[in-house]
């Protein structure tokens, strides 16, 4: 890999300074559900039920896996810049036109369009690839990025039941163009090119997909991501249900409530930057899917035996995304040193993965809560999506082992 010069902010021929990183990460999980604490006054303007807007948590997670796919080889063949500049543009564009909508099939439309904010996650992943030498390297890096990106979303949701109750769910999404306006400005002016060399053919580059598909390290890491952190995709698709029609909490405090979570995401990020190189990619992901099913197990004992409550849940939920916050940035960098050529490719087929298994989760929470249900089966469905990933990770450590000791015996 080429060596690039040193980051300077808001200097278009140096690498992104970390800063912007940041931003561009955050743009996505923070469109992904700003609007939460507002689905009941939103349902009131659409004439529907807050279930049905709630779908859209699905929809847009739907497209992004969609979406994923397809940037990633593009943004290894036409350069990670041009792709993040035209994702924003479009995703400004698309926001800007929610407030003025008044059918729900318009709106979910539009909120499938604003998935493209998605590819900025893919991009800001291949760019700490792009700029580092080694695995754990490129955890740490993601590790700060995503600690940043958690703050966006947690701040977010505070405000956003306040915005609602003061001057309406509306200014919601003018606020959230307007974010995305001023991260098209900064990247404009602070992002070069990182990829060193055009890469192969758009057609060329989706070929690359079935080796990886074919590597089971690759597997390893893209199961436990998916599985660890789609307990998160399940409780944004039922947390409104729960803490609205349960719990009876105003959307003022469903919004703290489920902002605890970011902060949880946000501890551990903070940990895995600091200790990723030390420990190792691998060991972060086991430590952090041991912390997400002892989180999700207590919640569900406690849920199970009716003692269940807003702090209990969402409290537990926070500590479950600690594990989340150790296990997903070091997953990501797993995924993408498998073949860091193709570092791009590898970060938008997992975010695909992941994305398509969260938004499968988050559309079976919807489902299943309903008039006369409680919080369990949200519960458990959580608890059986960490345990998968647990049990991923397991396996990969025990393969990784008897490589170890193959490679050894041939030396």
């Amino acid at each position: 890999m080429a060596q690039l010069p040193k980051p300077k902010f808001l200097d278009s021929g140096t690498p992104p300074h970390i800063f912007t990183l940041i931003l561009l990460a955050s743009l996505s999980p923070l469109s992904m559900n700003f609007f939460l604490p507002s689905l009941p006054s939103m349902s009131i303007h659409f004439q529907t039920s807050p279930a049905v807007l709630g779908l859209s948590v699905g929809i847009f997670l739907a497209s992004s896996a969609i979406l994923q796919i397809l940037v990633g080889p593009l943004s290894d063949h036409f350069g990670r810049r041009p792709i993040v500049l035209w994702s924003l543009i479009i995703f400004i564009l698309v926001t800007f036109m929610v407030p003025f909508v008044t059918s729900t099939k318009i709106f979910l439309i539009l909120r499938a369009l604003q998935a493209a904010a998605a590819a900025c996650i893919v991009t800001s992943r291949a760019i700490v690839r792009d700029t580092t030498t080694s695995a754990a390297e490129s955890g740490q890096r993601i590790s700060y990025v995503t600690m940043g990106m958690a703050l966006a979303p947690m701040l977010g949701l505070s405000l956003a039941g306040f915005i609602d109750s003061w001057v309406g769910w509306q200014t919601n999404f003018w606020i959230l163009g307007c974010a995305g306006t001023i991260v098209l400005i900064i990247c404009y002016f602070d992002q070069a090119e990182t990829l060193n060399m055009k890469g192969a053919s758009f057609k060329e580059q989706m070929r690359q997909y079935p080796e990886l598909l074919r590597s089971r390290r690759f597997w390893g890491y893209c199961l436990s991501s998916s599985l660890g952190s789609g307990a998160f995709f399940a409780f944004l698709g039922g947390a409104p249900f729960v803490g609205s029609e349960l719990f009876h909490l105003t959307p003022e405090d469903l919004g703290l409530y489920i902002s605890t979570t970011a902060l949880g995401y946000f501890l551990g990020n903070y940990l895995s930057g600091r200790y990723s190189i030390q420990v190792g990619i691998d060991m972060m992901v086991y430590l952090g899917l041991i912390i997400s099913v002892l989180g999700m197990s207590c919640s569900l004992v406690i849920s199970f035996l009716g003692y269940s409550s807003a702090i209990s849940f969402f409290g537990l939920m926070a500590f479950t995304a600690i594990g989340n916050g150790l296990t997903m940035p070091n997953a990501a960098a797993g995924m993408m040193s498998v073949r860091p050529d193709l570092a791009g490719t590898a970060s938008g087929l997992g975010g695909s993965i992941m994305i398509a298994g969260g938004a499968a989760l988050s559309a079976a929470a919807t489902t299943m809560l309903g008039p006369n249900s409680t919080e369990t089966p949200l519960v458990f469905l959580m608890w059986l999506s960490v345990t998968g990933g647990f049990l991923s990770i397991l396996y990969v450590r025990r393969r990784n082992k008897m490589l170890a000791r193959f490679e050894e015996q041939k030396t």
